[in-house]
């Protein structure tokens, strides 16, 4: 595994708040040249810690405004179900998030739907569907507190 300094850190940290900054702005902010930091932000996506840039649309001006996680039981335990399960959960638009887990459930989904019904339909109509899930528990999002924050740094190597 490679390490990492303060620079590697102070970029990693500023392109966690704005993925879209330039180049110029970056270098800058981290005190170095144009590009020495170009270098340093392609070294750090061939390695993996980059891995990719994406925007964050607000959920409520598309019309999603209920937030709902799921805990899913499953029936049967092996590799190529636990495979299955996975794709067709992934291949579903309204689950966001999915989490093999822990405890009283197998899987922890995160859905983003536009109201109750929509939820129904989701869980009755598609998730429910899938062979294996015996079980689901939602709980619904009075309100969103923090969204995928920034990841820590201080244990980067």
């Amino acid at each position: 595994m490679a390490k990492y300094d303060s620079t590697d850190r102070a970029i990693l940290a500023r392109l966690q708040q704005d993925g879209r900054i330039a180049n110029v702005d970056l270098a800058e902010a981290v005190a170095l040249s144009p590009s020495a930091c170009l270098r340093r932000v392609r070294a750090l996506e061939q390695d993996g810690l980059i891995a990719g840039y994406r925007v964050e649309l607000d959920r409520a001006r598309l019309g999603l405004d209920l937030t709902v996680f799921v805990e899913l039981r499953v029936d049967r335990h092996s590799r190529d179900n636990a495979k299955r399960i996975e794709a067709k959960l992934t291949a579903i638009p309204e689950i966001v998030a999915c989490h093999v887990i822990s405890g009283r459930a197998d899987i922890l989904v995160e859905a983003a739907v536009a109201n109750l019904a929509a939820y129904e339909h989701l869980l009755i109509d598609q998730i429910l569907t899938i062979p294996s899930i015996v079980d689901a528990h939602s709980t619904f999002a009075i309100r969103t507190i923090k969204t995928r924050g920034p990841l820590p740094l201080a244990q980067l190597p």
